[in-house]
């Protein structure tokens, strides 16, 4: 298997240098993505292939479920080097329908380390269960969480200090909530943007 990997390897970058000459050069010359990404591991969710984005294009960070964990080191380190390294200011998160991550939280615990990484999850089917109790269906239910997790995700990214340090001194960065079809390939906005400090947290400081 992994013979076939450096074998397609070689193939796509064969194919790139003939259909763009001098791709590789340029692309390593310089990283100067537009989007940072923060997306769920499941390897159906590639983000540059559904966003339609080359290498070099979108900066990201995954993990199960997309979860933003506001002690969560990697990704925090990682948004801190996108918006003040890289000044990258289009942020999204973007989730999934038929998320293994959040089917999980939605199930029995299973005694392991998922358990604690799928907490925020168990809590929004908490705070939403009249909501999600009208769902029609189990999948529907989850879909419907999936989106929550999402709306959510970019509310606690907007809420770092990362973030709020950044518009305090002018940095037009704004944060988007994105759900990818697994069935249609398709990318919805969850319209929940965040394009500057909230008052509140503003005052606070």
């Amino acid at each position: 298997m992994l013979e076939d990997i450096l074998k397609r390897n070689r193939d796509w970058s064969d194919r790139r240098n003939i259909d763009e000459p001098g791709f590789f050069p340029r692309l390593s010359d310089q990283q100067a993505p537009g989007f940072f990404w923060i997306g769920c591991s499941d390897s159906r969710v590639p983000a540059n292939v559904v966003a339609g984005l080359d290498p070099g294009e979108v900066f990201v960070h995954r993990n199960v479920a997309n979860i933003v964990h506001s002690a969560d080191m990697n990704m925090l380190s990682t948004l801190e080097f996108a918006v003040d390294t890289l000044h990258i200011r289009e942020i999204i998160v973007c989730g999934h329908y038929g998320c293994g991550g959040v089917r999980a939280a939605t199930e029995e615990f299973s005694n392991n380390l998922a358990d604690h990484w799928l907490e925020p999850i168990r809590r929004l089917a908490r705070s939403y269960a009249a909501e999600l109790a009208q769902a029609p269906d189990a999948e529907t239910r989850r879909d419907r969480l999936a989106e929550l997790n999402v709306i959510d995700g970019v509310t606690r990214v907007a809420e770092t200090p990362i973030l709020q340090r950044a518009w305090a001194r002018g940095a037009q960065v704004a944060v988007h909530g994105l759900i990818y079809g697994l069935k249609d390939g398709r990318l919805n906005d969850l319209d929940c943007t965040i394009s500057r400090g909230r008052p509140d947290l503003e005052a606070a400081q």
